[in-house]
């Protein structure tokens, strides 16, 4: 993408105020042609019944607090389809949209399997569905296997996404692999955007471990900083006070999965989140 300069940074290099207005003049153009891109990506016919879910989860507002523009290179860690059908006509053809998986040495030799092939099946798997929904201009799709990372993808990256899945690196046991290899994708400018189930600050660590898919906040913060990242912000789009965060059965007793049935937890609504941005440090 271009680099946009700051009114501040053209002032200072002696632009002429005409020229001054006319960039100032661009980059709101540019800020409304991203704005409508986003709703329209959100309000896509194609993303069906997962609209359902955007009360929950919030995808214009937690896309625009990661300060995702079109075009950029994205990474979305072990992803389906949910947020691909809203990254890949927002990013636009200029863009690039990855997957990311890894083999796991106690999966199934299925699962193994799967997870060895996913490089290879999630471009097509996108490919397919963009097919058959019609949709013109989407990014290019590309797919990475991170128990081996293609060193020429080193620094190419502008954003690396972490939905709701940071207790599973964590319990997995892959936290410092996984954390050090979103730093070596990372541009040198770029950012780490994570949402996660988010544990009480007072949660016995027994239960925040990761185990019930809820994590303490700052101890997530703690250990990505610990990792060669400064933290830029935080935000409570996804928070959810209606969840107490202390399911017997951890997070999966809620909606989505909803594995109790029990109606009085799925008026919960899905579970609170955190939502964090942080930046790879120098």
């Amino acid at each position: 993408m271009r680099k946009i300069l700051t009114a501040a940074a053209l002032l200072a290099l002696g632009t002429p105020l005409a020229l001054l207005a006319q960039h100032q003049h661009h980059a709101a153009g540019d800020q409304s042609a991203n704005a409508q891109a986003l709703t329209d990506a959100v309000a896509a016919e194609w993303r069906g019944e997962d609209k359902a879910r955007d009360q929950f989860r919030h995808p214009a507002e937690t896309i625009r607090f990661f300060r995702i523009e079109p075009g950029m290179s994205v990474l979305d860690y072990s992803p389906g389809t949910w947020y691909a059908k809203i990254l890949l006509p927002y990013l636009g053809p200029d863009g690039a949209y990855i997957g990311a998986t890894r083999t796991l040495p106690f999966a199934t030799p299925r699962q193994q399997e799967a997870q060895q092939a996913f490089p290879e099946t999630y471009p097509q798997q996108m490919a397919q569905l963009v097919a058959q929904a019609g949709v013109q201009g989407t990014a290019r799709v590309g797919a990475i296997n991170t128990t081996a990372v293609p060193p020429e993808m080193a620094g190419t990256l502008d954003r690396v996404l972490v939905f709701r899945m940071m207790h599973n690196i964590q319990r997995w046991g892959v936290a410092h692999a996984e954390l050090t290899n979103f730093r070596t994708l990372l541009k040198d400018d770029g950012l780490l955007g994570i949402v996660q189930h988010r544990a009480k600050p007072d949660a016995p660590y027994s239960y925040a471990d990761g185990n019930n898919g809820y994590l303490r906040e700052e101890d997530l913060v703690k250990l990505i900083e610990a990792h060669g990242f400064e933290l830029v912000d935080r935000s409570e789009i996804n928070a959810n006070p209606k969840d107490p965060a202390n399911h017997v059965g951890g997070v999966w007793q809620i909606p989505p999965s909803w594995a109790s049935r029990d109606e009085t937890l799925k008026a919960i609504g899905e579970s609170d989140r955190m939502t964090l941005l942080f930046r790879k440090r120098p």
